[in-house]
C-alpha cells in the first residue's frame, strides 16, 4: 500500500514538471495544449478566473486585455519559465498568484518571442508542525492561499507561447517577508505594497515568500500563527525580512508597546538564525505627512529607532526604509507625492461616489519605489542577495525617483475601492 501510495504521489500533476504551449498539438502527457476549451482543472492546468486570451493558435495567446492561466502545485517554490510574444508587437506584464509582480514591461516585436524564468512561492494555510493559520475575510479565497500556481498576462497586447513550471532545487534561497499592509500581496486595485513588486527585480535563483497581511502587528502576526508557518518551512540559507510600526502603535487592544516590540524582534531573530537563515530589519516607511517647511514629519516614533537598536544589539542588517522614504517624499514635493499613494477623483472606479485620499497605502507606482528603495538598502550593505538581482549594477537614486510614466504598470480586473485592514 505505501509503494503504491509514493507511485501515485510521483506521478501526481502537482508535483511534476508541467508544458503548456499555445495552439500547437500535445507532445506526450508533460506538454499541453493550450486552446479555448483549456481551462483550469484540479488535475490539470489551464486558463483560469473566466478570462481567456482572444486569440490562441500557433503563433501565440494574445489579447486586447488581461488573462489568466493555473496549475495545480503543491506547496513550495517553483521556476516558471514564459515564451512571451505572438503575432503582433506586445508589451506583457506578468503577475503570479495575488498580483506578484514578476516580469514588467517585457517587450516583443511582431512575430519574435522573448524567454524569461521566474520563481513563484505557493503556500497553504495548514501549518506542517501543528495547527493553521488563522486567516481574516479578506484572505478567504485568496489566490495566495490557495492550491494552485496562477498566473497574469496584462498590457498591450500581452502575449504568451509556452509555460514550463517545475519544482525548484532543494537549497534555492527564499526571502520571507513579515509585515503588514504596506508589505502585503494587496489583491486588488488600486493598492499595491512594496512586497508584492520585490519579485521583479531578482532572477530565477530566489523565491520571494510574502507572508505579510494588512493590519498586522508583530504580535498579531504571532498570535494568529503566521510566523509559525513561516518557521514551519523556513530553512538554513533562507531571509526572513522584518517590517513593522504602522498598527503596532495605535491604542487599543492591538497596542504594541515599544518593550514588546523589542522582545518580540529579538526572539524572532534568534529563530531565525538557529534555522540557519538570516533576518533583516526594515524600518516602516513615513505616512505622507508634512510640515509647513516642506519635511516630512515622524508620525511613527519610537518604532523605527527602537528597530535600529535592535539590529546594532544583533548585529542584524538594517534596511532603513523610514529614511528613504523621507528623502524619497521630499525629492518629489508634498502635493506632487500624492502620486506615490492612492488618490482618486469620485467615480474612477466601479462603485466608487467618494474621492479616495489615503496617505498610508500606495499604488503601483509608489510600491515600485519602495521597493527599489529595499534593493537600494540591500546593495548599500553588501548583502549576498544582491548577486540574484536582474540588474545587481543597477542603483536607485530616492532623491531622483523614477518617471511615473517609465515604469507605469498596467491595472488588474480586481478593484476593491475599501482601504486595507487597520488596526
Amino acid at each position: 500500500m505505501l509503494q503504491r501510495l509514493c507511485i501515485l504521489l510521483l506521478l501526481s500533476p502537482a508535483l511534476l514538471a508541467q508544458s503548456y504551449t499555445c495552439g500547437r498539438s500535445a507532445n506526450g502527457q508533460s506538454n499541453i495544449a493550450l486552446t479555448r476549451d483549456t481551462t483550469y482543472t484540479s488535475a490539470a492546468g489551464g486558463f483560469d478566473l473566466g478570462m481567456l486570451p482572444e486569440q490562441i493558435d500557433a503563433a501565440g495567446c494574445t489579447s486586447s486585455k488581461a488573462f489568466f492561466f493555473s496549475a495545480p502545485v503543491a506547496e513550495g517554490n517553483y521556476n516558471v519559465t514564459v515564451v512571451l510574444g505572438g503575432a503582433p508587437d506586445a508589451v506583457t506584464t506578468v503577475r503570479a498568484e495575488s498580483r506578484r509582480l514578476m516580469l514588467a514591461r517585457i517587450a516583443t516585436s511582431a512575430g519574435h518571442s522573448r524567454t524569461e524564468s521566474f520563481v513563484v512561492n505557493v503556500r497553504r494555510p495548514e501549518i506542517s508542525t501543528g495547527g493553521v493559520v488563522k486567516r481574516k475575510p479578506r484572505e478567504i479565497g485568496s489566490l495566495d492561499w490557495d492550491d494552485k500556481l496562477t498566473l497574469e498576462f496584462s498590457g498591450q497586447q500581452p502575449s504568451v507561447r509556452s509555460i514550463s513550471i517545475s519544482p525548484v532545487a532543494a537549497d534555492t534561497p527564499t526571502i520571507y517577508l513579515a509585515g503588514d499592509s504596506t508589505v502585503v500581496d494587496q489583491d486588488n486595485e488600486p493598492w499595491a505594497a512594496w512586497g508584492q513588486m520585490l519579485p521583479a527585480f531578482f532572477g530565477p535563483k530566489v523565491a520571494v515568500a510574502n507572508h505579510a497581511e494588512s493590519g498586522e502587528t508583530i504580535r498579531s502576526f504571532e498570535g494568529e500563527q503566521r510566523f509559525a508557518k513561516i518557521f514551519s518551512v523556513i530553512k538554513k540559507g533562507d531571509y526572513l525580512f522584518f517590517q513593522f510600526a504602522h498598527n503596532d502603535q495605535k491604542p487599543g487592544g492591538g497596542y504594541v508597546s515599544p518593550e514588546m516590540y523589542t522582545g518580540l524582534l529579538h526572539k524572532y531573530i534568534a529563530m531565525a538564525r538557529e534555522r540557519g537563515a538570516t533576518p533583516v530589519l526594515v524600518t516602516s516607511m513615513n505616512r505622507r505627512t508634512f510640515d509647513t517647511e516642506g519635511h516630512v514629519r515622524d508620525t511613527l516614533a519610537p518604532y523605527p529607532q527602537t528597530m535600529r537598536t535592535v539590529a546594532e544589539t544583533e548585529h542584524v542588517m538594517l534596511l532603513d526604509l523610514n529614511a528613504m522614504s523621507k528623502t524619497l517624499y521630499e525629492a518629489i514635493g508634498e502635493k506632487d507625492s500624492r502620486i506615490l499613494f492612492v488618490y482618486a477623483p469620485a467615480n474612477t472606479y466601479p462603485n466608487q461616489k467618494e474621492a479616495l485620499h489615503d496617505d498610508t497605502h500606495f499604488n503601483n507606482y509608489g510600491a515600485y519605489e519602495l521597493a527599489r528603495c529595499i534593493v537600494l538598502g540591500l546593495q548599500q550593505k553588501g548583502s549576498p542577495l544582491v548577486h540574484y538581482l536582474r540588474l545587481p549594477k543597477q542603483r536607485f537614486n530616492p532623491e531622483k525617483p523614477d518617471a511615473q510614466d517609465v515604469v507605469a504598470l498596467p491595472g488588474t480586473p480586481f478593484v476593491d475601492i475599501q482601504t486595507p485592514y487597520e488596526r
